[in-house]
């Protein structure tokens, strides 16, 4: 057993003791209302899951087991003090609650390499779907066709305890999270540069490794890389990705079927995909008006005739946060710090300084505020990512390391398949008077 996967056992289990006392002796506490808002608007605020790696605060933003992203950025460890944090500190952070040593990081660094190697028939199966097959739909096939080589699948099938779950489930999340960069860089070549491959560098770590496979050899674009990762990788457990995550495994599916219903989810308009929204919106609006911050004047009216179109303003509102997110935040810090003559980051700016103004006095809009989809797409766009289509797999390989995380703990605490009742439109209107 290694010593995160022991590290993980000393903190899981007397937290199971906690679950299975809280449960039994309190679980008859009410601890919230429900109205039929609550459920015909999508469940919004409705507390209804157990999520340990991450908590979003509507005034506060996202912390990853109490820290803030400015407080994470400062203390996980890096390559260089000037650097990003490594995503291995920030999944050790996830799964057992503590801040990880360089030593701990290293160590996951050198693991996810050794476990990294793909299946040959993988490959097989991703060069059978046509070469214009979005990216997506390559990466969730590739991930289910790995499900055959479930660890939890084959320990169940002899008939482990339920008290075990937890352990071949450990192996499963890290086998898959160390096997999608090399996925994802797979897809990437096979579609933008005419299928010629690159071998992993197994001194590199996990997010500079997926920059190197994908044809990126400068620094810069690792630290950016291991700033993507680390921004993407949880927002508790109500979005789709991540509750969809628990969801398909809450049925004891093995972590590839979970994951990859959860990479589906994530590929909605909604979700993931609006990284890729967001660019195509600002090219349409510079086509058409010329340089934005020429006249943020033609940015307000962009703006409006957008909204009077029916439209959203990609990579702006959020459906809990009620300020800027944190995440973009930082991505504005790091394109002032280091791309601070970028066109399309001054244009991101011009967009800042003017959409929430615009959208803020629209009465029904309860978050102007740009979300982490308004600045991610900026800055791989000027490292050279320039293809659109794939910024939802980088979403989801950084996605990993939440939900991966929170299923592992799902399966400690032996949560139960989840099964919500529901109610034809009727009953609705009875329960109101109607």
């Amino acid at each position: 057993m290694d010593h995160i996967k022991k590290k993980f056992v000393e903190k899981a289990l007397p937290r199971v003791a906690e679950f299975r006392k809280l449960l039994t002796e309190h679980g008859d506490k009410v601890i919230g209302e429900i109205t039929i808002g609550s459920v015909l608007t999508g469940m919004k605020g409705m507390v209804s899951l157990l999520t340990d790696t991450s908590k979003l605060d509507p005034e506060e933003g996202i912390r990853f087991r109490g820290y803030s992203i400015p407080e994470l950025r400062k203390s996980l460890p890096k390559v260089n003090p000037e650097g990003e944090p490594l995503p291995e500190g920030l999944f050790y952070l996830m799964l057992t609650g503590e801040m990880p040593s360089p030593d701990d990081v290293s160590f996951l660094s050198k693991e996810w390499s050794s476990r990294s190697t793909i299946p040959d028939y993988v490959y097989k199966v991703i060069d059978a779907l046509p070469l214009n097959t979005r990216p997506m739909v390559q990466f969730s096939t590739a991930i289910l066709s790995m499900a055959s080589d479930s660890k939890f699948m084959a320990a169940y099938l002899k008939g482990i305890g339920k008290q075990d779950y937890w352990d071949t489930t450990y192996e499963d999340v890290m086998d898959l999270i160390a096997r999608l960069p090399r996925i994802a860089s797979y897809i990437y070549r096979r579609m933008y540069h005419d299928n010629k491959q690159i071998d992993p560098d197994p001194s590199l770590d996990w997010a500079a490794n997926l920059a190197h496979m994908m044809g990126y050899e400068k620094y810069e674009v690792h630290r950016l890389m291991r700033l993507y990762m680390f921004l993407h990788s949880d927002h508790e457990g109500g979005n789709v990705s991540a509750h969809t995550t628990h969801l398909v495994g809450s049925a004891l599916s093995n972590p590839y079927y979970a994951y990859a219903a959860g990479m589906t989810g994530l590929a909605g308009p909604l979700h993931g995909f609006a990284n890729q929204e967001v660019i195509r919106w600002m090219f349409n609006m510079i086509e058409e008006i010329g340089p934005a911050c020429d006249d943020k004047e033609k940015i307000r009216k962009y703006v409006l005739k957008t909204l009077e179109d029916g439209k959203v303003i990609p990579g702006y509102g959020h459906a809990v946060l009620r300020k800027t997110d944190p995440r973009f935040t930082a991505q504005l810090e790091f394109g002032r710090k280091y791309l601070p003559d970028d066109p399309w980051l001054i244009t991101m700016t011009c967009l800042y300084e003017v959409v929430p103004e615009v959208l803020g006095s629209i009465s029904k809009i309860k978050n102007p505020w740009p979300n982490v989809d308004a600045g991610s797409g900026v800055l791989l766009l000027h490292y050279g990512i320039k293809e659109f289509d794939f910024y939802t797999v980088l979403f989801g390989v950084s996605r990993s390391l939440g939900v991966l995380s929170q299923l592992l703990w799902d399966r400690a605490y032996g949560m139960p398949i989840e099964r919500p009742t529901s109610h034809p439109l009727e009953w609705f209107k009875k329960q109101a008077g109607i």
